[in-house]
């Protein structure tokens, strides 16, 4: 995908792109590949994306401020409380709302935020994702009742696993964002630094490691990361919530947490294009999905 197209006019377009949706509808890898990168951690399991987190394309005439946010849940700690007001926020700060469902969830499905895209002017690209995974007539029937729904949004079925469709939502993307300058640098990628993504590094492979609950039970806090001439030193603390998820997480004689460091290193080193010396500590922690203090810490209230 050219993400450099250009525009028939001069003027230059900047704007913020908000990708909101629920679970598991593919919002993570279509924000990956409509950036180039991966910046958002992917896996098959719910609420793998916990952060907001921002991917930034420019071009010689715009700049486009893509934002990937948590999926669509009722929260039952108040870690999940600020995943969704990262959710809320995005809704009200953007330039251009896309709402990513795709052709196995029902249009029902909270659909409180269906209605609260009705009740704003922000553009709506709507995107039903995965349509490898069905037939057109089933297609056809999730466009009529989506245009129901929402009868203002653009609607566009895709695969961003496949890519298909996205030039052309990228270029509906930019006649919809507004003339002005540039918000951030021209070379800045996103907004977050190598901490946040050594840690999110982390977590993904502990989500592909363990199962059930041990993945939601689960954050990982960067205690130190040392830069020197040729590599990265790190040591990250895996936090949990009870003494036998430790004991899972570390796994017999240490053999599964050291299969979660060798393979998280391997792919820091790939993202950071430099040699890691990764270390990996588990503490036990009760109460951090529900403690401010905690919470501030790992970044998901802020100040």
């Amino acid at each position: 995908m050219n993400n450099n197209s250009q525009l028939t006019t001069n003027a230059h377009r900047s704007g913020f792109v908000n990708i909101i949706g629920n679970p598991n509808v593919g919002k993570s890898t279509l924000m990956n590949m409509l950036v180039g990168e991966n910046l958002s951690i992917i896996t098959a399991k719910s609420q793998t994306t916990r952060h907001r987190i921002l991917g930034i394309v420019s071009g010689d005439n715009f700049q486009i401020v893509y934002s990937d946010t948590p999926g669509i849940i009722k929260p039952k700690y108040r870690l999940q409380s600020s995943m969704m007001r990262f959710v809320n926020t995005a809704i009200g700060d953007a330039d251009v709302i896309v709402y990513v469902t795709d052709v196995i969830e029902k249009t029902d499905k909270n659909i409180e935020y269906i209605e609260r895209l009705k009740d704003i002017d922000t553009p709506i690209i709507l995107i039903i994702n995965k349509i490898d995974l069905t037939s057109q007539q089933i297609l056809n029937n999730l466009v009529e009742q989506w245009q129901k729904l929402l009868p203002e949004a653009f609607i566009y079925p895709a695969s961003a696993l496949e890519k298909f469709n996205l030039e052309n939502i990228f270029s509906k993307i930019m006649e919809l964002i507004p003339e002005g300058p540039a918000y951030y640098a021209k070379d800045e990628l996103t907004d977050k630094n190598l901490r946040f993504f050594a840690s999110e590094i982390i977590r993904e492979k502990i989500l592909l490691h363990y199962r059930k609950e041990i993945p939601y039970c689960v954050e990982v806090g960067i205690e130190n990361f040392i830069e020197e001439k040729n590599m990265y030193t790190i040591e990250a603390v895996i936090y949990v919530a009870r003494e036998s998820q430790k004991g899972i997480i570390i796994g017999h004689n240490g053999k599964s947490l050291k299969c979660v460091g060798t393979d998280a290193r391997k792919d820091m080193e790939k993202f950071f294009d430099r040699k890691v010396f990764l270390k990996l500590f588990v503490k036990v922690d009760p109460d951090w999905r529900n403690s401010e203090q905690q919470l501030k810490k790992f970044g998901y209230i802020q100040d």
